[in-house]
């Protein structure tokens, strides 16, 4: 990976909204995989070309060369594609090209590009009150297969996303074969200033080695505590819980069942952690009546100046938007599992771009990604205006 994608953000950080805005100041810094020799189309446009396809709908590589084929003159113009010098035609790239392209990138520097652009896309948040605390920003740490990825040879690929709980993807790594998600988590999150952050995660990231790099990088976290760790497990679970006040409680009607959530928090001198989180969950099925009770236990570095019971509360339950805001919208509405794209980089190039799409709407306030993906296909000059590329 060149070394400037290190420092990829530092040039727009203090740059005008339209600077930082533009995804081509972000894209320039991945490298251009093919030869020097027969380079008909510079790399910048067709790169644009499939980020704004995919904004607006387009699903496969064949849908992306069709957009790219249908695309009016100014269109073309303003992604990047160079006229004829005798015609003033703006020769369109076959989908070929497009698919070489996209095969041969570096998925960590494309990643990195679009991490980079959304986190310059982010508004800063507003300095806090002298007599108040500095608002924490959550930040969910969970991986995904791309299952149409395999082969008779290979198996799927595995990708670990980090997204705000607001639903935008701020880095994402491909997971080594033969592996699993715990080596990538550092990896993932060392792009990311981690500074005034509390991260979540599933049972499988609650490694004590995990929590004493997010605790030098300036990040707390809220870990689940499950029977993979036994010795963890029975000492916050063996925790006078039953003499320990209820902390917060919630009562929500929805999707057909009535579920209550009461949260309690203990801090001990003897546990390894700043404190330990007890969720219990009351589903009752409206339409069976069946109740079902879970028990939930949770281990954070946070204490009582940090953080109040209800940002515990949202943050707990917020982890698992990574699911419904993220994954879920790639499976349903982007049919990721059921594509059959498979050589090369492919898989985990048109998940970044998915990735890409998604943030963008949900910066943009747009809560359903389907309807957004329809209004913006109706009209070329959308996914352009979105990315800023004109």
């Amino acid at each position: 990976m060149p070394s400037g994608l290190g420092q990829l953000a530092l040039p727009n950080l203090h740059g005008t909204p339209p600077d930082t805005a533009d995804l081509r100041r972000f894209l320039i810094w991945v490298p251009d995989p093919r030869g020097h020799r027969g380079r008909r189309y510079p790399m910048l446009p067709l790169l644009c070309a499939a980020a704004a396809a995919v904004l607006a709908g387009a699903r496969s590589l064949v849908a992306i060369g069709e957009w790219t084929t249908d695309a009016p003159p100014s269109v073309l113009r303003d992604l990047g594609f160079p006229p004829d010098p005798l015609t003033g035609i703006r020769a369109v790239p076959h989908p070929a090209t497009i698919r070489r392209l996209l095969q041969r990138l570096d998925g960590d520097a494309l990643d990195a590009a679009i991490g980079a652009y959304l986190r310059a896309r982010t508004t800063p948040p507003q300095p806090p009150e002298p007599s108040s605390k500095p608002a924490l920003r959550a930040i969910s740490v969970d991986g995904k297969t791309v299952r149409g990825s395999r082969t008779r040879t290979t198996t799927a690929i595995q990708l670990l996303a980090a997204m705000d709980h607001h639903g935008v993807v701020l880095a994402q790594r491909q997971i080594a074969s033969k592996s699993n998600e715990i080596p990538a988590f550092r990896p993932l999150l060392d792009v990311i200033d981690l500074t005034g952050s509390v991260l979540t995660g599933d049972a499988l990231h609650t490694q004590h080695g995990h929590g004493a790099y997010l605790r030098r990088r300036g990040a707390h976290y809220l870990a689940i505590v499950k029977k993979n760790h036994p010795g963890l497990y029975a000492q916050v679970r063996k925790l006078p819980w039953a003499e320990i006040p209820v902390e917060h409680q919630t009562r929500d009607k929805a999707h057909h069942r009535d579920e209550i959530r009461r949260l309690k928090a203990a801090a001990f001198r003897h546990l390894d952690y700043s404190g330990a989180l007890q969720v219990v969950r009351w589903r009752r099925d409206l339409s069976t009546g069946k109740l079902t009770i879970e028990c939930v236990y949770l281990i954070t570095s946070l204490d009582v100046y940090d953080a109040t019971p209800a940002e515990l509360a949202s943050w707990i339950r917020g982890h698992w938007g990574i699911e419904n805001l993220l994954h879920h919208v790639r499976d349903r509405t982007f049919r990721e599992d059921d594509s059959k794209i498979r050589t090369g980089a492919l898989p985990r190039t048109m998940t970044s771009l998915r990735n890409l799409a998604i943030s963008v709407f949900r910066q943009n306030g747009k809560t359903n990604i389907a309807a957004a993906l329809r209004h913006t296909t109706r009209d070329y000059t959308r996914p352009l205006r979105a990315l800023g590329l004109t």
